[in-house]
């Protein structure tokens, strides 16, 4: 019988965060079941935006570029799951009947980057960077969000972080431009599986396609 292949190169060794990725891949196994039951109860105990002394998985944390130094800080922000309910008084709603759905309408961004929204809401003063799942249950979905603080001299002297001192920055996460805002854009697809997003959006190509130009010198 042949032995079985190692997963890593031969001797090599894995460090402690692919450790750490291996067990948050199988999210299905004994340990992390009991791990992110217990944490959903704790977090549901917890105010809805939560800061947190150091990110629960430090692993994804820096590989989207938190660092444990001054100016740097993560907040945990539980989004309630489910469709968008049309906020219409009574469910009524004035105008065509293919407009008065009310109860099966889907809110077109990711939950991800509501919770982006609502911690960059509340910390005005801090710049989104990125975030990760870390929880779920029925009723809430778990994101941990990295902040910057870019009036922080630490992060301004730093090269590899100072582009988010940079005004054009502010409020990154309500434009659609973290990773989780991007993906609800539909930047995640090349190709020809892109074609509804050239110029921009896929409002912009719709715009692009359904506009005609005219133009006097050309």
């Amino acid at each position: 019988d042949k032995a079985p292949k190692p997963t890593t190169p031969a001797g090599a060794t894995m460090g402690a965060y692919k450790y750490l990725e291996e067990l948050w891949r199988k999210k299905q196994s004994d340990v992390l079941r009991f791990l992110l039951r217990v944490r959903a109860w704790e977090y549901r105990q917890l105010p809805k935006i939560y800061r947190c002394t150091k990110p629960t998985r430090t692993d994804k944390a820096h590989r989207l570029g938190y660092k444990a130094k001054e100016g740097y800080c993560v907040y945990r922000v539980a989004v309630r799951r489910g469709g968008r309910k049309r906020p219409n008084h009574k469910g009524m709603v004035f105008g065509k009947p293919k407009h008065q759905g009310i109860n099966e309408l889907k809110f077109n961004r990711n939950l991800q980057s509501v919770a982006e929204e609502r911690i960059g809401r509340r910390a005005g003063n801090l710049r989104v960077l990125n975030s990760y799942w870390v929880n779920q249950d029925a009723t809430y979905k778990f994101f941990e969000v990295i902040l910057v603080d870019v009036q922080h001299k630490t992060v301004r002297v730093d090269p590899k972080i100072n582009w988010l001192c940079n005004p054009v920055h502010k409020h990154r996460e309500c434009r659609g431009l973290t990773s989780a805002g991007r993906k609800a854009r539909g930047f995640r697809k090349g190709g020809h599986r892109a074609n509804n997003r050239i110029g921009g959006s896929s409002f912009a190509a719709w715009k692009r396609r359904n506009n005609l130009s005219l133009r006097r010198y050309r």
